[in-house]
């Protein structure tokens, strides 16, 4: 198959680049500016990396001009921001839906006529568990995410009787740069308010999108990798 990754210099995104490839799927992932990084995961995986900022949607056509028609399209780029929303710029609002909502408009949108050539065709979203049940402090972020379970959902109906299927993952407490700056001693507690009694891998999340890629009778749903964090 050949597989489009947006996000993939890093994080859940890299992990997904590595797991397909590793299995033998002509990989490409966007990137937007961790050069290095994407170059790493080049050399790593032999995908190819292409930068591209999803927001701008004439930059996403010209870079599916490089890949051509893609099998599977998983829309994993995104963005956040922690903080009250009195307090957050009306820019960074804006900003983070361009990326996390537009972002998939933009990809799905280039991915489209290959797909109805072909009759056929999978695209994986990612959202999150604040976008489930919302989370103080990240209002803009988890808005963007329950954005991204209702396209979902919408265009898994739109486009199921053309063939194409679409699913989302929603991750919750995954150790990426995300968690960066969380304090050691709250990760350490969400991990233990989860069944499994441990917070997320990337490839944690990698798998999941590997199984929905594959899983033919299976489209418009939410498969929530969180640990039963929230169930």
């Amino acid at each position: 198959m050949i597989v489009l990754i947006t996000g993939g210099s890093r994080g859940i995104g890299a992990a997904a680049v590595e797991l397909f490839a590793r299995r033998g799927d002509r990989v490409f992932f966007f990137y937007e500016k961790e050069h290095k990084k994407a170059k790493e995961v080049e050399a790593r995986t032999g995908a190819t990396a292409i930068c591209c900022d999803v927001a701008d949607g004439t930059a996403v056509q010209k870079a599916f001009e490089q890949v051509g028609e893609v099998d599977v399209l998983i829309c994993n780029a995104g963005i956040c921001h922690t903080g009250l929303m009195s307090m957050l710029p009306e820019g960074d609002w804006d900003r983070l839906f361009a990326v996390n909502v537009k972002g998939i408009y933009h990809c799905v949108n280039s991915a489209m006529s290959g797909f109805l050539r072909k009759q056929k065709g999978c695209v994986i979203t990612v959202s999150s568990m604040w976008g489930q049940v919302g989370a103080s402090c990240e209002a803009a972020y988890s808005a963007t995410k329950g954005a991204v379970i209702a396209l979902t959902k919408a265009l898994a109906k739109e486009l199921g009787p053309s063939g194409i299927r679409v699913n989302c993952v929603a991750p919750g407490v995954i150790l990426t740069d995300m968690c960066a700056d969380v304090e050691e001693q709250i990760l350490a507690q969400m991990a233990q308010e989860a069944p499994v009694g441990r917070n997320g891998t990337p490839a944690d999340v990698a798998e999941a999108m590997v199984y929905l890629a594959d899983a033919e009778f299976v489209t418009g749903q939410v498969l929530s990798v969180n640990g039963g964090y929230m169930i």
